[in-house]
């Protein structure tokens, strides 16, 4: 049975989530972060009335693990931005005709029977735009066993569940059909993994860093001298687990990662929503060179894509995506 997390009503006001927003420290305005939310929430506030601290959140989730109240920080949000939807529903407008193109075309996914593929990969959208890639992520996962790549890679979906677009039930069975036939799932999109879990309790289902990190032929390649970059949404939806994960990496290679003292992921926010529509209150080229602060690292090796691109503007060292290390 799924835990229920506490609702913005328990928030004490201790402030500890600001020490993970990248939203506050980049603005140092308590309107825009977590905490300013839930204490205006209780205050009466409606979702219309906090549009721009709405609509500021990169849904990094590294708030989420810091808050002692374990809050449900990031669903918060999820409602918050439905909420905003449902009174102006033009602002998903674009998320929604993207579903529309997905169910009338063919992206409904179509993979072997589950006993004849171990796993099955569900990349993110940046992956499958790098088709070269993503059938060289598809060869290392299979050396472990038979993998399937589905066709489907829910981007819709999981741009609805950051936008507050309500996913119709037919688009939504239709992705999740092939997936329920998993024995393991592979899954590139953070905003997709933490719902996941929540659509198919009885599936085991991994990031994509860590079942590539896990890959010997991947370990091998990476060095003492890497900066190895962990992408925060899928880290901090399971960060109680998979801190110990990171930890025992970091520990065996002796590499630097982008944790910081409370062992939560910072985020460059590049793949955030407001990334994306140009109207994020981060600065990324700020971020990236926030966390390359302090280390002496010869190579930046990311788990996501477009993680690249921010390093790349602000440091000459090489930035490489783990799937290109083999």
């Amino acid at each position: 049975m799924a835990v229920v997390q506490p609702g913005y009503q328990a928030c004490t006001g201790c402030s500890l989530c600001l020490l993970a927003c990248p939203v506050w420290r980049a603005t140092r305005d308590i309107r825009l972060t977590p905490h300013g939310r839930a204490r205006a929430l209780q205050c009466g506030a409606t979702a219309g009335e906090l549009a721009a601290s709405i609509d500021a959140c990169t849904f990094c989730g590294a708030c989420e693990p810091a808050c002692p109240e374990d809050i449900g920080l990031v669903a918060m949000m999820v409602d918050l931005r439905a909420e905003l939807a449902r009174h102006a529903p033009e602002r998903v407008a674009r998320v929604r005709n993207r579903m529309e193109q997905a169910m009338g075309g063919e992206t409904r996914a179509t993979v072997p029977p589950a006993s004849r593929a171990a796993m099955l990969l569900v990349p993110d959208k940046a992956l499958r735009d790098d088709p070269a890639l993503l059938k060289r992520m598809a060869g290392l996962l299979g050396a472990s066993g038979r993998v399937a790549v589905t066709q489907d890679d829910g981007a819709d979906i999981a741009l609805a569940l950051e936008a507050g677009a309500a996913i119709p039930d037919a688009r939504l069975a239709c992705f999740l059909a092939p997936l329920r036939r998993a024995k393991r799932l592979i899954v590139g999109d953070g905003m997709l993994i933490r719902a996941l879990r929540g659509w198919l309790p009885g599936v085991h289902i991994e990031t994509l860093g860590v079942a590539a990190s896990s890959m010997a032929g991947v370990r091998d390649k990476l060095h003492a001298s890497d900066l190895y970059v962990i992408e925060p949404r899928a880290y901090h939806a399971d960060q109680e687990r998979l801190v110990k994960y990171y930890d025992a990496l970091r520990a065996s290679l002796g590499c630097s990662m982008n944790l910081d003292l409370q062992r939560l992921a910072i985020p460059t926010t590049a793949g955030s929503l407001p990334a994306q529509l140009g109207r994020n209150q981060v600065d990324v080229r700020d971020q990236a060179r926030w966390i390359l602060e302090g280390c002496e690292v010869a190579r930046i090796v990311v788990e996501d894509l477009n993680d690249i691109a921010a390093f790349a503007a602000v440091t000459d060292k090489p930035v490489v995506h783990l799937t290109q290390l083999t």
